[in-house]
């Protein structure tokens, strides 16, 4: 079956460098795919994988993508009642809680319970800048080696409510988690398509659903 996979552009994220990750996954593994960058919630309906980016404050972001008509409505069809695969990067990832505190309180998609709070920083820099191991914690996505580097961009983290959508922690001062996962709902606090090899093979795990 073909895929198709669709890079939100919604004004916020690191739209080509996923963009260019997720080509050469498809051309190094000759997969029979598509893949295109849409801020269009049309897009959607014809995807079977969706990438979700993001970097800068929550508040922008989920204003980005409030104010495009449809997409919200669009973006929930696809994820929650089709239980299409869906993959958030950084922000892309925070997005999914039910509301962040960064910079007053907003409220995010509400797909996997928990609030994005800021990372104590009482001896550490801030941003949490550079390369970092995670620990994966359960094994319902393909991730080869378990423990590696990757890289990080962030000054809050996704406080989970629910042990079970941990899929794998960092430390960083405290144990966050790097990926939060639900069913066919994917987040990564670091950046895959910044990740070198390692982060090649968690797309690849990705584009295998």
């Amino acid at each position: 079956m073909k895929k198709n996979i669709t890079i939100l552009d919604y004004g916020s994220g690191n739209i080509l460098s996923a963009m260019q990750s997720f080509s050469r996954i498809i051309k190094s593994n000759e997969l029979d795919a598509d893949i295109c960058i849409s801020g269009n919630p049309e897009s959607i309906k014809h995807s079977t994988h969706l990438v979700l980016p993001g970097q800068g404050a929550f508040e922008t972001c989920i204003n980005g993508l409030k104010s495009i008509p449809g997409m919200l409505e669009e973006l929930n069809k696809y994820t929650l009642e089709q239980k299409k695969p869906f993959f958030g990067i950084c922000v892309g990832m925070q997005l999914l809680a039910n509301n962040s505190e960064e910079n007053g309180n907003h409220e995010g998609l509400g797909w996997i319970e928990g609030i994005i709070r800021k990372l104590p920083s009482k001896n550490l820099k801030m941003p949490h800048m550079g390369w970092n191991s995670i620990k994966v914690l359960n094994n319902n996505f393909k991730i080869t080696p378990k423990e590696t580097d990757y890289y990080f961009v962030h000054s809050y983290y996704f406080d989970c409510k629910h042990q079970e959508n941990i899929l794998a922690e960092t430390n960083y001062g405290i144990n966050f988690p790097s990926i939060v996962c639900k069913e066919n709902i994917y987040g990564f606090q670091f950046h895959p398509e910044k990740s070198s090899d390692q982060g090649l093979n968690i797309i690849k795990s990705f584009l295998e659903l």
